[in-house]
Parts: structure tokens; C-alpha cells; sequence
């Protein structure tokens, strides 16, 4: 029990000398600012979202007079997308929370950090949840982007090899969110993100020997999943040495990451002047606009990215206002950290 509720030992340690509830320093919080980008969309089903894919498009026949022609079509597909539930509570005996009469204050600092802890977890499920090996999770950008064998996976056209061979690699990612393109998925008729209840002393707690106690507990929820509309609009710039990109440059020759990027970026479909030049395609169906890609680095490719930038007087590199704050810019598409991507992946081959 001791590993599951708090206890007086536990509350001892958050208290300051004159008895109050000590403001506690996070030091395990970390920066995913993934979570700001995402776009969400109520799903079209109860338990998943269908999306119906172009698969192949009609040809038509060159022909001379008096000559017929075929009849042809179009062909589609559904690619049904799964969402997943992440759920937690936060208990405390009664007794042990009123011990000072500061019973909201040490709850609220109790269950901060359960916000914290899902808010981390989903970070890295958006980039590495896998229902193929853990089927109460769903699926995550990684496991769509696992390949750089374009016979495994279409999406390997937009798999990029950085050259890291080892078990030390990162990625960065370009994440295009858009309705039409990825975006975040929660269960239809309900809410998007993290719902909290306080089931205040309503829901009995019990000892190892099943008797039961007072106590107050907090519950967390958050129903998620995540939809991959257009694969084309979502890059993976896999087997990122961190050995030789670590605090800027361990080697010399570590990876060039501009050059990866700027003889890549162009795979995605649309999108601004600054970024591609190409704002447009044929099809009426491609939407002109509302797709927003953003870079996503750990702060170890963040760190050489800046380096890189310094040393090689990189005009591409600017500053300015994102989401109301001043932000690193490639061209004109926002650089952005996720402390949940990490530097321990194997190679993508």
C-alpha cells in the first residue's frame, strides 16, 4: 500500500517548517510542446475514426475517329484509426490528508503531478504508441513511419535515413496537422483532452486485507488516438546519430540536418511560399490551405540544429512569433520541442 497511497511519511516530506503545504519544484516536467499543435476532431465512431482514401485515379484513352474507349474509375479505400484510454487515480487516506487542515492544497499538489505524468505519457504516445504490440494503446506517428523500404510501406517514401547505424538515433519530425491531413482523435459525443473528477470521500479505499477506509480520490481520464489522413504530409528524418550531434558536434562529420531538410521538405504535397513554393496541386479536393507542418526536435537535435546554424551563417534560420511567443523558425515553419522524443531509438531500416 505504501507504494500506492500516500502516507504520513509522504506528507511529512511536503510540508515546510511553520506546517504548510510546501510548493513542490518539478523537477521531472518536462517541454512537449506537441501538445499545443495538435488538432483534435471528434471522431466519426464511437470507438475509432474511418477515413476514405484515393487509392488509384481513372485514365483515359488517347483515340482516332470512329474509335471506342473504355469505361474506367476511380479507386478507393478505409483506413479505420483506433483511440485508446488513459486513466489514473490519485488516493489518499482521509486521516492522513487532514492533518494540518490543508486538505485542498495537498491534494491539488498531489494531483498536479498526475497531470503531468499523463500529459508526458501521451506526449510519447502521439510519436511511439504501437496497438500492433500493445493493443490497449493506439498507434502513434513512429509505427506509421517504421520503414525506409518502400515494398514494407508506402509511407517510406517519407522516411528519411539521416545515416545513424546503432541503437543511439533520433528523429526529428514533420508533422503537417491539418483536418485533411493528421490530427488528434477523441471518442464521438464526448470531449477532447484530460478529464479530471473529484470523487471527494464518495469512493471507499481498502488495506492489503480488503477493510475498508475513509479516504479522497481524484480520477483522470483521457480518451485519445490519433489520425493519419495523408501520410504525405508528415516527414520522419529517422537515424539521427546523437553520438556525433550531441551538444552541437562529437565527430566531424556528423549528419548535416539543413541539408537533410531542405533536399526533403519538398516531399511534402502543399505547402507555404517561404517553406516549398508549392501552395497548390491539381486535384480540387486538396485543400489550398489549413495545413500547418511544424518541426519537432528533442533538445539534443535542437541543440545541433542551432550550432549548425551559427557556423554555417544558415539565412533559413529566423525568429518569430508562433502561437503568440517567439519561436525558431525554419523558413517560415516553426522549430518546436518534444522532451518525449529520445535518443535511444534503433535504426530504421
Amino acid at each position: 500500500m505504501a507504494g500506492t497511497l500516500l502516507n504520513i511519511a509522504d506528507y511529512m516530506r511536503r510540508t515546510e517548517p511553520n506546517g504548510n503545504i510546501a510548493d513542490i519544484a518539478e523537477l521531472l516536467a518536462q517541454a512537449n510542446q506537441i501538445h499545443a499543435d495538435c488538432l483534435w476532431q471528434e471522431a466519426n465512431e464511437p470507438e475509432g475514426h474511418k477515413v476514405t482514401l484515393r487509392a488509384a485515379l481513372p485514365q483515359g484513352s488517347w483515340r482516332s475517329a470512329n474509335q471506342g474507349v473504355p469505361a474506367t474509375k476511380s479507386l478507393t479505400s478505409q483506413v479505420q484509426f483506433g483511440m485508446a484510454e488513459l486513466v489514473a487515480y490519485s488516493q489518499v487516506d482521509k486521516s492522513v490528508a487532514n492533518l494540518m487542515g490543508q486538505v485542498a492544497k495537498f491534494r491539488l499538489m498531489e494531483d498536479m503531478s498526475f497531470i503531468e505524468g499523463m500529459s508526458q505519457q501521451v506526449a510519447s504516445a502521439l510519436i511511439y504508441a504501437n496497438e500492433a504490440t500493445n493493443p490497449n494503446q493506439f498507434t502513434g506517428l513512429a509505427a506509421n513511419y517504421n520503414t525506409v523500404t518502400g515494398t514494407t510501406a508506402k509511407s517510406a517514401a517519407n522516411v528519411v535515413d539521416c545515416g545513424g547505424t546503432g541503437s543511439s538515433n533520433a528523429s526529428m519530425w514533420v508533422v503537417g496537422w491539418g483536418d485533411n491531413s493528421t490530427f488528434g482523435i477523441y471518442p464521438k459525443g464526448s470531449k477532447a483532452g484530460l478529464t479530471y473528477e473529484d470523487k471527494s470521500d464518495f469512493v471507499p479505499l481498502y488495506d492489503s486485507s480488503q477493510n475498508r477506509f475513509e479516504g479522497y480520490t481524484s480520477y483522470f481520464v483521457w480518451k485519445l488516438g490519433l489520425a493519419i489522413k495523408n501520410w504525405q504530409y508528415n516527414i520522419r528524418f529517422a537515424n539521427i546519430d546523437t553520438t556525433t550531434t550531441a551538444g552541437g558536434l562529437k565527430s566531424s562529420t556528423p549528419p548535416d540536418l539543413f541539408a537533410f531538410l531542405i533536399n526533403n521538405i519538398r516531399k511534402l504535397p502543399t505547402a507555404s511560399k517561404r517553406l516549398t513554393g508549392i501552395t497548390e496541386v491539381d486535384s480540387p479536393n486538396e485543400p489550398r490551405v489549413g495545413t500547418n507542418p511544424v518541426l519537432y526536435v528533442n533538445r539534443t537535435v535542437g541543440s545541433a540544429l542551432d550550432l549548425q546554424a551559427v557556423r554555417d551563417k544558415n539565412v533559413l534560420i529566423s525568429y518569430k512569433e508562433y502561437a503568440g511567443e517567439p519561436t525558431m523558425m525554419f523558413r517560415d515553419m516553426p522549430i518546436r520541442t518534444v522532451d518525449a522524443l529520445t535518443n535511444s531509438e534503433s535504426r530504421v531500416a
